[in-house]
């Protein structure tokens, strides 16, 4: 029963995160679920933790709080571009959420590269003073130079077979389900085809929320079968970083790396950055991941 449920969310979150400019309600998305209004709302909130408004307004504002430091728009395009009626109602959810406005968040953020969690927390952590801050990049940017093989490439459609989760602590266990599911169908499972597709940003996102797919790259296009659900993405062009690395250096490892693509002049596409994995770190003696960081660029 709870895969079924889970399957039915994966499209859910899915139609969310392409509709999130749209009008939403529930009776529109318990269809997409195939539940009544009733049935959906309560599931969903046992699955996510959250109401189904809340949800969408969360999603809202994390995607709003990137473009008003990275985008070149006003605050009440910002505000009409993630699916708010009007500038008011938009800054007093801003606001609410983040605890300051959307102008003073503007002005405050110089820092593009720190977790907006950590700037505007509500939970008393410091902010870093521009000097902890720069030296922190420089920090971040050493690290690249040193471990980091980076290239630009472009990647074809890949056929993905994944099951949807939220938050790293659930990820391995995920993964478990997945290759239980891939093996007796004979899917080779080569080392540069197994992935994670994230679909938030921890930058913005507590990480318990972040939603990512385990996923499978298959030579062909598979057929949806229980909790697991298969799409076709097509990333295009990429940031591509070749790293070898332990599993507490991947949040550094992916910070450097938006580092890099800001200082090399280029932006972040609509796709959705992901890793691909070219071993088993537990399987190797020192505890090593050889990854791939991918950014999808424009």
């Amino acid at each position: 029963m709870e895969i079924e449920y889970r399957k039915r969310l994966s499209k859910v979150f899915q139609f969310i995160d392409e509709n999130l400019q749209n009008d939403l309600n529930l009776e529109q998305i318990a269809e997409v679920a195939h539940f009544s209004p009733f049935h959906f709302h309560r599931i969903f909130k046992f699955i996510t933790q959250e109401t189904l408004n809340t949800y969408i307004r969360r999603k809202r504002l994390e995607k709003s709080a990137d473009s008003l430091l990275h985008k070149n728009l006003s605050i009440s395009e910002t505000g009409h571009q993630w699916g708010f009626k009007d500038p008011s109602t938009f800054s007093r959810s801003f606001k609410k959420f983040y605890g300051i406005s959307p102008k003073a968040f503007i002005a405050s953020n110089t820092q593009k590269h720190s977790k907006i969690r950590q700037l505007v927390s509500k939970n008393g952590q410091e902010y870093l003073n521009n000097d902890q801050y720069f030296s922190k990049i420089d920090e971040l940017k050493k690290w690249t130079h040193m471990n980091a093989n980076i290239d630009i490439t472009t990647f074809d459609s890949m056929n993905l077979a994944y099951i949807d989760t939220m938050g790293p602590q659930n990820l391995s266990a995920t993964f478990h389900r997945l290759l239980q599911w891939a093996i007796p169908k004979g899917l080779h499972l080569e080392p540069n085809k197994v992935m994670t597709v994230y679909h938030d940003s921890f930058k913005f996102t507590s990480p318990e929320k972040v939603r990512m797919s385990a996923s499978i790259w298959t030579p062909e296009p598979a057929t949806p079968d229980g909790e697991v659900a298969v799409k076709s993405m097509t990333p295009g062009k990429c940031i591509r970083a070749r790293l070898e690395i332990k599993v507490q250096d991947f949040e550094k490892s992916w910070t450097s790396l938006f580092v890099w693509m800001n200082d090399n002049g280029y932006k972040k596409s609509a796709q959705d950055p992901f890793e691909i994995y070219h071993n088993n770190f537990n399987e190797h003696p020192d505890g090593i991941a050889i990854v791939d960081f991918c950014i999808p660029v424009l």
